[in-house]
């Protein structure tokens, strides 16, 4: 009977603890911080204004932001007039050589990608930013850009939708 009593217990503290989390409004287990107020994102195709051309990425980044918002958040994705706007646009694409031999050849290089962001909260505009972001991944000099391309822009896509997904609704 002790035994039973103690599952009871622990069940209920376990969905009194869930029911005051959840009622906080602005928490949640993705780890975003939304008002409960903003209910719909608008995510704009991000323009390409690197030097170097790259005629996918664009278009993988948008699409990457916008699977981020839909797996991690409740918000409906409209295309225009969302309570929050994500717009931008890619402005550096570049190759450089890292680690370097002793005979003075590149060991490494390193592909970075930059974003500009711009970041409108309709409902709360003192949340509004306009910021780069930028990350990279290494690669070995003995392979061509072309054939690893596609595999490091992946894994920079991914960075960058952290970094900008974490800036604009989970306050890091």
């Amino acid at each position: 009977m002790k035994a039973v009593l103690r599952y009871a217990c622990a069940v209920c503290a376990i969905a009194l603890t869930a029911a005051i989390v959840r009622s906080c409004g602005i928490y949640s287990f993705s780890g975003t911080s939304i008002q409960p107020d903003v209910k719909s994102v608008t995510i704009n195709y991000f323009e390409y204004k690197a030097l170097k051309v790259n005629p996918s990425l664009s278009n993988d980044l948008t699409e990457a932001m916008k699977d981020k918002f839909r797996k991690l958040t409740k918000l409906e994705q409209v295309d225009i007039d969302g309570d929050l706007e994500i717009s931008g646009a890619v402005t550096g694409y570049d190759v450089k050589a890292m680690a370097v031999t002793a005979s003075e050849v590149a060991a490494q290089n390193r592909l970075t990608i930059s974003v500009k962001i711009n970041f409108t909260n309709r409902k709360y505009p003192e949340d509004d930013f306009e910021k780069s972001f930028s990350a990279y991944s290494d690669y070995d000099s003995t392979s061509s850009l072309d054939a690893v391309e596609a595999t490091l822009c992946e894994e920079i896509i991914e960075k960058l939708v952290e970094d900008i997904f974490n800036a604009s609704v989970a306050n890091w």
